[in-house]
């Protein structure tokens, strides 16, 4: 697939919603009082917890088995739509290497951990209307000013 013509929706509740847990080995800290350290976890989502007390306290809240990653995976990429982008000059679609000029980028990249502007992208992203859509986002300030971050990266880029 020539990824300069082709891309794939990213964005949806799917995604969104997906939360994923790191264990570490050894004690963990009750997730029910943040005070002891716990000694069983929950047969059915597997949260640390230190007592009786706190059992019983965390299963007043129904909870569900996380699913394995293998299933998330395949829920992730079966929501996946291929969109085919419209480029008028070939000169618009960028090349490889201002694409890393973007991704190496600490500035661009602590902007995009600003959850309004993830909403911003993702709604311009599944739009029908995705032109109608940035027009209304480059409204908003934080959206002009990431925009101009990412311009000034694509500019300064040089071919390696």
């Amino acid at each position: 697939m020539d990824r300069s013509v082709k891309g794939e929706r990213l964005c949806g509740g799917l995604v969104s919603g997906i939360l994923l847990f790191s264990f570490t080995m050894g004690p963990r800290q009750c997730q029910v009082c943040i005070e002891a350290l716990s000694k069983y976890k929950c047969p059915s989502c597997y949260l640390p917890y230190c007592s009786l007390v706190c059992y019983k306290k965390h299963k007043e809240l129904p909870c569900v088995k996380p699913q394995p990653l293998e299933v998330i995976a395949t829920a992730v990429s079966e929501s996946l739509v291929e969109k085919t982008l419209v480029v008028d000059e070939r000169s618009e679609v960028l090349q490889k290497f201002q694409l890393e000029a973007i991704a190496s980028s600490s500035e661009i990249r602590d902007s995009l951990n600003d959850k309004a502007l993830q909403d911003l992208i993702c709604r311009i992203d599944s739009s029908s209307n995705a032109k109608d859509e940035l027009d209304k986002a480059m409204a908003e300030e934080a959206f002009r000013l990431f925009t101009d971050k990412v311009v000034f990266y694509v500019a300064s880029a040089q071919p390696l």
